[in-house]
């Protein structure tokens, strides 16, 4: 018998089941990979003792599929998967992708946009009384009132459109096994309100568990960007499991209630969720449709920890995972490294040992498990006094991680926080990291180079990263060695104006480096950044920030950074016109572009005379 959970009911029969008990719904397809969120709560509920059927990327347009299995026993849990349904469908700029890596041979079109949705949708039409749970991402990062880019206006509560009886946020191993207790005892799902991490509708505010706050309410954010602004600050400002309310946002059908996010879960818990039977693959009955690409990038990498103190502006995971780190064991993952070594496919290559961002291993500061997160940022505009900024322990599970049988080189690509390796008190890491843990390239974020851009990223001033690459290159010379940075870069971002995004084309140019992609800001659900976007105010100081919004100037910024490619040219030329940098059109090195062809008039015989042009290879002429 498959060691994957059944997906059809012939699976199920080879169990000796006759019923189970929960249906979980993914819009990705079914991997049994714990970088996928979806498998790792099918195997918690698995290990609690529960029966688990899964439908994977079912038939949105017919009711049918979603009967596939029978009914389960107590509910329906779903998510549109490892990301964004919409992110997954479309580019910044509007434009349908070619392909999908989260579905068997990359075809496109196997889940719907707004997944979670339409998904609890057809759930209640197949199954009217039976209870739906949301969770995963996307419906993790759309529980309030939110700006939809895609419609450019302001959507609901995901929880109130999609019909759902509740909503599960954040990475939710701890509380999916509550409900799934809650319900298996036999007590209904709108009793369920003293559990954490959790969102729900009521009309009686009376049954709430916990001390809450109240942000503005649906309607009052429509009308009102201020109160948009007000109402993500109050949002953010209660995201911790220590210290945090519980949120009140009134909605058409009721308020919207989110209680307190749930604490990580404890090394030991983390260590059991992730030594639970996974496959580490897909379905095989992927195979013959050419497989799930998105399992080459995970499929011999481990994660080791999750959440992030670094708390960019841009990023959602302070909202979905949090900012308090925590992190496996070291017998957890060198177990898990061992195990990896032991594959057919292993090369002896370990891709990556990281997760959100590679070099947190614990909390930021000693007080944060007694007092929760402050408001501030640990690291920027400046680390914190209090900052604990030893990066020893995840040093020593590198060094263990080399030294095993069969392992060639173990790599670090999920990203490092290359400001909090500054602040180390030693070099070690630093050293190490250069001579052991780097293929060629290492990636890391400085995002843009205007300081002013940055503080609205909340990322710290270029000059840290300025001098961290320098560090890095002298650190590669002495070790003998050839590598480079890759700067991840981000164009458009509220607050870039054509000046900021001039000077980073300049900054790219005097470093020789010109990105083959660039990412333009993308507006998603859960973020500050996104909030700057919409409303053109800064939630944190509720002061207006300048927003590139048009089409075209967005592409104008874009294109400075790709100031190479003929195709840009024109682009690049407008954009430096607008920024009244003409001077960097010329013959100098710091210059972008050369000036446009002009033609020189003489009258030799009576007949103009033009310069002539230089033949291209293979005799063509330039037209």
């Amino acid at each position: 018998m498959s060691g994957f959970l059944p997906i059809t009911r012939a699976e199920m029969t080879a169990r000796g089941w006759d019923e189970y008990d929960f249906l979980c719904i993914t819009g990705d397809a079914y991997v049994d990979h714990p970088s996928f969120g979806f498998a790792i709560i099918t195997r918690v509920l698995e290990a609690a003792g529960y029966r688990v059927g899964i439908l994977a990327q079912p038939n949105f347009r017919d009711v049918n599929a979603f009967k596939k299995l029978g009914r389960p026993k107590y509910a329906a849990f779903l998510t549109a998967g490892n990301i964004d349904s919409m992110v997954a469908h479309y580019s910044v700029s509007g434009r349908r992708r070619s392909r999908d890596d989260y579905t068997p041979g990359g075809v496109m079109g196997k889940r719907p946009d707004r997944a979670a949705t339409v998904y609890a949708q057809m759930v209640k039409k197949a199954y009217p009384d039976l209870p739906v749970v949301i969770g995963g991402l996307e419906a993790s990062l759309r529980r309030f009132a939110h700006y939809d880019y895609w419609d450019d206006s302001v959507h609901p509560s995901v929880l109130e459109e999609s019909g759902a009886d509740l909503l599960a946020f954040g990475m939710g191993e701890n509380t999916m096994t509550a409900i799934a207790n809650h319900l298996a005892s036999g007590k209904p799902i709108s009793e369920l309100r003293n559990l954490t991490g959790i969102t729900y509708l009521t009309k009686d505010m009376s049954d709430c568990a916990f001390p809450y706050v109240i942000c503005p309410g649906f309607d009052e954010v429509v009308r009102d960007k201020r109160a948009y602004a007000k109402a993500t600050r109050i949002q953010m400002r209660e995201q911790d499991p220590v210290r945090g309310k519980a949120i009140v946002q009134r909605h058409k059908s009721g308020f919207l209630v989110q209680t307190p996010p749930s604490m990580p879960l404890t090394q030991e818990e983390f260590d059991r969720t992730y030594e639970l039977p996974y496959q580490k693959m897909y379905h095989p009955s992927y195979e013959a449709q050419g497989g799930v690409k998105a399992i080459e990038e995970v499929r011999f990498s481990i994660i080791h920890n999750r959440g992030c103190f670094g708390g960019c502006n841009f990023c959602s995971l302070a909202f979905h995972q949090g900012r308090m780190v925590t992190a496996r064991s070291h017998d957890s993952v060198i177990e898990e490294a061992k195990a990896l070594s032991q594959e057919p496919d292993f090369k002896g290559y370990i891709h990556d040992v990281g997760g959100p961002t590679a070099n947190f291993r614990r909390t930021s500061c000693k007080g944060q498990r007694e007092r929760g997160m402050c408001e501030r940022n640990c690291l920027a505009p400046t680390p914190c006094k209090n900052l604990d900024t030893d990066q020893t322990d995840y040093l020593e599970l590198l060094r263990k991680l080399r030294a095993l049988p069969k392992i060639k080189k173990v790599f670090i690509r999920s990203g490092i926080r290359f400001d909090y390796l500054l602040q180390d008190k030693t070099s070690d890491f630093f050293d190490e990291l250069v001579e052991h843990h780097v293929s060629g390239q290492l990636k890391v974020a400085p995002e843009h180079c205007s300081d002013t851009v940055l503080r609205y990223m909340d990322k710290p001033p270029f000059d840290v990263y300025l001098r961290f690459a320098e560090q890095f290159m002298k650190k590669t010379r002495r070790a003998g060695k050839e590598q480079y940075l890759v700067p991840y870069l981000i164009s458009s971002h509220p607050g870039c104006t054509m000046q900021d995004a001039v000077r980073l084309a300049e900054y790219l140019n005097s470093i020789g480096h010109m990105p083959e992609q660039v990412q333009d800001f993308y507006p998603t659900p859960g973020t500050v950044s996104t909030c700057m976007y919409y409303t053109g105010i800064d939630p944190r100081t509720m002061e207006n920030v300048y927003v590139p919004k048009d089409p075209h100037e967005k592409a104008m910024q874009r294109a400075l950074l790709q100031w190479r490619k003929p195709e840009k040219r024109a682009l690049v030329l407008e954009a430096l016109k607008r920024a009244n940098r003409e001077d960097l059109i010329g013959f100098g090195k710091e210059c972008l572009i050369r000036p446009e062809a002009r033609k020189q008039r003489s009258t030799r015989g009576g007949q103009e005379w033009k310069p002539k042009r230089k033949a291209e290879k293979h005799g063509r002429s330039r037209h």
